[in-house]
């Protein structure tokens, strides 16, 4: 089970007035190779109540470094900290990379990517087509990146400077919210219909992608994922990220029959984590995560929004309510794995393991 590392500031450095980009080294390097997309769980207390927040990595797989973006949210603790107080020699604490948001690379393929972004989505993207252009020779990039005006354009500077170093293999479209282009269809928000656009004027061709990358705020990415299944792509062509920030930090709880007694409302919750296995009774109104937290069980997390796949686990016995899931395949879903921040028990026992 991963567990917080602890990483050092070595840089940070401004990509905009408000996203700060922040280079980091493991105390432990092994614990930290990453896969380009993934994304780092860090935690810090803010006056006594521990906050955790996940970040994508931006750097390449061969860059030989790790490095987040951190675009600040208003209000936000850790975004805020980040862009305002950090500073070089600082320590942070993290969770090893995690995430799916990627495909295989074979150094031999000839494949043609299309990656759309939104604000800071960016980051997840950048880490995918730097790395996908670097082992795949014969591979080609699109990339449709949309922000509010030009000031808002994190890495702007560099992925100009990765069109140079990848002349004809990488392209970049920037949809501007205010800012008026030369070209009209550049200017707006990036809609179902706007997608739909691209493609019928030539610059996205959906008969060559192979696998369209989203990331950026839920509206944004239903949008976008609507217009390439319109445009003929398949689902499993289409890999999402999405914000957390979109997301609110805790489901409400359900609902329960007001009849209902006091132990048809509680389950017994077996849990197995680190090789330990230890029982908890909690109330069924209590998301799995909850209820183990509440034992002072060491259960992991992030987001609490069912938007990230830190908190997952199998359920091995008994049924659980997914009430939320924007981070797990079918697959995954089909062979147990819930998210239990968002998995309350049905059953009156339910056997999970976050070891597998």
């Amino acid at each position: 089970m991963a567990r917080f590392h602890e990483l050092e500031v070595t840089d940070i450095h401004k990509t905009i007035r408000d996203a700060v980009v922040v280079t980091l080294k493991p105390s432990e390097p092994e614990a930290f190779a990453f896969t380009q997309g993934q994304y780092l769980t860090f935690r810090r207390d803010f006056d006594g109540e521990e906050l955790r927040r996940s970040y994508s990595i931006c750097a390449g797989t061969d860059e030989g470094k790790l490095q987040v973006g951190i675009k600040r949210v208003d209000g936000g603790a850790f975004s805020t900290f980040a862009n305002e107080e950090l500073k070089v020699g600082d320590t942070l604490e993290a969770m090893p990379p995690m995430g799916r948001f990627f495909t295989e690379l074979e150094p031999d393929a000839g494949k043609n990517y299309l990656g759309f972004a939104g604000g800071s989505g960016i980051t997840p993207v950048l880490s995918i087509l730097k790395t996908t252009l670097a082992r795949e020779p014969r591979s080609t990039f699109t990339l449709v990146y949309a922000n509010k005006g030009v000031a808002s354009i994190m890495f702007r500077e560099e992925l100009e400077d990765l069109k140079n170093t990848y002349m004809g293999r990488l392209s970049v479209i920037h949809i501007l919210e205010t800012d008026a282009q030369e070209i009209d269809l550049f200017t707006g928000l990036v809609t179902e219909e706007k997608v739909g656009q691209l493609f019928r004027s030539g610059f996205l061709d959906t008969d060559a992608t192979d696998t369209a990358f989203i990331c950026g705020p839920e509206p944004m990415m239903l949008g976008i994922a609507a217009g390439l299944k319109a445009a003929g792509m398949a689902e499993d062509q289409i890999k999402f990220e999405l914000f957390a920030s979109a997301q609110p930090g805790r489901l409400a709880k359900r609902v329960i029959s007001k009849e209902a007694g006091k132990t048809a409302n509680e389950a017994q919750i077996v849990v197995t984590l680190d090789g330990a296995t230890r029982t908890v009774a909690a109330s069924k109104q209590l998301s799995v995560l909850d209820a183990a937290r509440a034992e002072n069980l060491d259960a992991p997390y992030a987001c609490k929004a069912g938007v990230c796949s830190t908190c997952r686990c199998r359920v091995l016995e008994g049924e659980v309510e997914m009430v939320t899931n924007h981070a797990l395949e079918d697959y995954e879903v089909e062979k147990g794995y819930v998210l239990s921040c968002q998995s309350f028990p049905v059953t009156d026992k339910v056997v999970v393991d976050y070891d597998q």
